[in-house]
């Protein structure tokens, strides 16, 4: 799915998990605090990035599979349309509902999008860290989002609201005004080009701040192991968005090995 610099914050999201917490408490008194509830992450581009013959095949076999074990979902937004649309009609299909991460659009369409996606949210996210995806950026003319416009969709988009991409100082900023009901700590799986690290040492130095200013906590990035739910958990993060892995499974084996994954690896019931 491609990175910015060799890959770097990929690689950092999974490997600093390791270093966290840096304290001496142990690996037994961590597994006390209560596992973040795990959720689909919100990912698109089933056909340039994934493989599948187009975008509806990709979001009906996802969803199918996160819903038949009852996981939490997020669907993502695209160019072109479909991206969006699909994920909606697969949702609706299994008679579920989601968390519908917009891009930022300037706000007229992104309003336009959350009608679209109504029958199915239960919470409205903008991407603000896709604003660094410059093909995209280009191709749809996204924007920078200031406090101002994130305050305009907060009252008026009708569900939750979280602001997804959080990951530099001007996000702390933008929270402290804005205060969502969901902050999602996430550099896009390390894709876009804004600074170099990983969203577990953000929220790690972060967290107290960011709590302060949201409701609820979100993280994603390099989760691979049970343990990653506990440190999540001990930085305050009550729900992690997990993507490659649970891809990784789906074209693997199908949605028994995305079931049998969850459970192996995170003891997902």
């Amino acid at each position: 799915m491609g990175g910015i610099r060799k890959n770097i914050n990929f690689q950092l999201n999974c490997s600093d998990w390791n270093l966290y917490p840096r304290c001496s408490i142990a690996d037994e008194e961590l597994e006390k605090y209560p596992k973040p509830k795990i959720r689909l992450a919100p990912i698109t581009g089933g056909t340039e990035n994934i493989g599948f013959a187009d975008e509806t095949q990709y979001y009906y076999s996802m969803i199918e599979a996160c819903a038949e074990i009852n996981l939490p979902l997020c669907i993502g937004d695209g160019c072109p349309d479909i991206k969006l649309k699909s994920g909606i009609d697969a949702v609706k299909k299994e008679s579920k509902k989601a968390a519908v991460f917009i891009k930022p659009y300037e706000n007229a369409r992104i309003f336009e999008r959350i009608e679209w996606a109504k029958p199915v949210a239960e919470i409205i996210g903008v991407d603000i860290d896709a604003y660094n995806i410059v093909t995209m950026r280009n191709l749809v003319h996204l924007e920078k989002k200031d406090a101002d416009k994130l305050i305009e969709l907060k009252k008026n988009c009708g569900f939750p609201f979280a602001i997804k991409g959080v990951f530099t100082h001007a996000d702390l900023d933008l929270i402290r005004q804005v205060k969502p009901d969901i902050v999602a700590v996430s550099n896009h799986g390390g894709r876009v080009d804004n600074r170099t690290g990983s969203t577990i040492d953000f929220l790690a130095e972060h967290h107290k701040e960011i709590a302060a200013n949201c409701g609820e906590i979100w993280i994603d990035g390099g989760i691979r192991r049970e343990r990653d739910l506990f440190v999540a958990s001990y930085f305050g993060a009550k729900q992690v968005m997990l993507g490659r892995p649970l891809i990784s499974a789906l074209c693997r084996g199908g949605k028994e090995e995305v079931a049998d994954y969850l459970k192996r690896t995170f003891n997902y019931q």
